[in-house]
């Protein structure tokens, strides 16, 4: 049985902006993977909904795949309503040089425990490294065996772990893997899944990032950056050229003009920037964000002006939550919210357990509690009257006495706790699979843990509640 999803919307959708389709550069053409999505970009003047984000292992937690149905659906219904071709494009960001956003994945086990998978650490003095250049490498193998080891067995199982291994290879990049992993999964919908990263995209991106080094954001830095001797840096301008900010590399604009005309992939937008370059090369009509990226978007304003870029409309992607039968089965029994499961661990055991306490216990502690606090009261008065400066005596002879009895009930709970072995384990466990590691389940799981799980019967089910989302957008 498929998990019940529950829509967890964080802004309420907005329209799409009309905009003139157009054919798409060769260069984009040949940085994206074959397939409809490909196919349907190549077929003449076309629109474009994009989303995009940083590889991941195993394309990183559940949003992923989310932020891409979401262009699936909203592409849909916008082709439409305007009787034009729309295409779903996903842009992976494979210059991001962020390695500790993308080396892990979090998994639930067989237990249903959340399990945290690392490929491995990057050491702080190496060079920051964008993940278009960092291997999967040797470590991969042991990943897929950890996912293949920590997970249940099911039907589907042998069918993903085939994908993840033609994707992840040791050799291939955690930029391509990510993007050919998506193609796998999602790209029979028609999503067309562009690698930006690719010397030939990056060639036209040259005039509006050379432009860009003109621009000074807030904190000093140009938003564009250049792939120096540690790695991917940010520019700052300085004495009429430009330096890193880590290696204090400097460059004069004639030495940067060269490196983008010899070596494009060099260079590459900033987070605020990469969605006006993304507007100036593709005809888009909506751009799918998550809430970091919509805050981004309110302070991007000035570089569309600056660089002549007409903005895309950013549309909240769709949000959500998977939520299993056994999770169901015991909100229902003690009456909880998911909200419920979103505390500290060991909260909500406390306190579904503290519910269960014999009425003569709460009934007991109540009552000794209002007798504490009324004799204390009534012997502070008495001792006032005879010596105001015993008042604090007394006050903290009452809080010592009533916290005595919470004493009293947290060793009681404790003791239910440990004869309800089996009601908090399930608390636990569904805690577990809401918000792994305190973190919201979308932030944190990755696809392939619960497509393990369910299989393709998962996909059409969040295709389905998808495009319910996007007829409301």
């Amino acid at each position: 049985m498929i998990p019940r999803i529950v829509a967890t919307p964080f802004a309420p959708p907005q329209t799409a902006r009309a905009g003139p389709p157009r054919r798409i550069a060769a260069s984009v053409l040949e940085a994206t993977l074959p397939g409809p999505g490909r196919d349907r970009l190549a077929s003449g003047e076309v629109l474009v909904v994009t989303t995009g984000q940083q590889p991941g292992l195993f394309t990183g937690p559940l949003y992923t795949v989310y932020k891409a149905l979401s262009a699936i659906a909203l592409a849909r219904r916008l082709e439409q309503e305007r009787r034009v071709p729309v295409v779903p494009v996903f842009w992976v960001a494979g210059d991001d040089h962020d390695f500790q956003e993308a080396n892990w994945a979090t998994i639930l086990s067989t237990a249903g425990e959340p399990v945290r998978i690392v490929l491995r650490e990057r050491p702080a003095e190496a060079p920051s490294v964008p993940l278009m250049r960092e291997p999967c490498g040797p470590e991969i193998v042991a990943a897929l065996e950890r996912l293949r080891a920590e997970t249940p067995e099911s039907e589907f199982k042998e069918d993903i772990l085939t994908c993840l291994k033609v994707a992840y290879a040791p050799d291939a990049t955690l930029a391509d893997a990510c993007a050919a992993l998506l193609q796998m999964l999602l790209g029979d919908l028609g999503l067309a899944v562009v690698r930006p990263y690719l010397p030939s995209v990056k060639r036209d991106m040259t005039p509006w990032l050379l432009q860009a080094l003109d621009i000074t954001l807030p904190d000093g830095f140009t938003p564009v950056l250049v792939e120096a001797r540690l790695g991917r840096d940010r520019l700052r301008r300085e004495s009429g050229g430009f330096v890193t900010r880590r290696s204090e590399e400097r460059f004069d604009r004639a030495a940067l003009e060269r490196m983008a005309a010899a070596t494009p992939d060099r260079l590459s937008p900033n987070v605020l920037l990469r969605p006006v370059v993304e507007a100036a090369l593709l005809p888009t009509v909506a751009y799918l964000a998550g809430p970091g990226e919509l805050r981004y978007l309110t302070e991007t304003g000035g570089l569309y002006q600056a660089l002549g870029v007409v903005p895309q409309t950013p549309v909240p992607r769709w949000s959500g939550m998977l939520i299993e039968a056994r999770v169901d089965r015991v909100s229902d029994k003690h009456q909880l919210h998911t909200r419920d499961f979103s505390g500290p661990p060991g909260a909500l055991e406390a306190r579904v357990v503290r519910e269960q306490l014999p009425a003569d216990v709460t009934d007991g502690l109540v009552s000794l509690r209002h007798e504490i606090s009324t004799g204390y009261a009534n012997l502070a008065a008495g001792v006032a009257r005879l010596d105001p400066t015993l008042e604090r005596t007394v006050e903290s002879a009452r809080n010592a006495a009533l916290a005595g009895t919470h004493d009293i009930e947290k060793k009681v709970v404790a003791a239910l706790k440990r004869s309800n072995e089996t009601l908090v384990g399930q608390l636990a466990r569904a805690r577990a699979s809401l918000f792994p590691d305190g973190i919201p389940q979308e932030r944190a799981l990755t696809y392939a843990s619960m497509a393990i799980r369910y299989g393709p019967a998962l996909r059409t089910a969040l295709v389905d509640e998808v495009a319910r989302w996007a007829a409301a957008s």
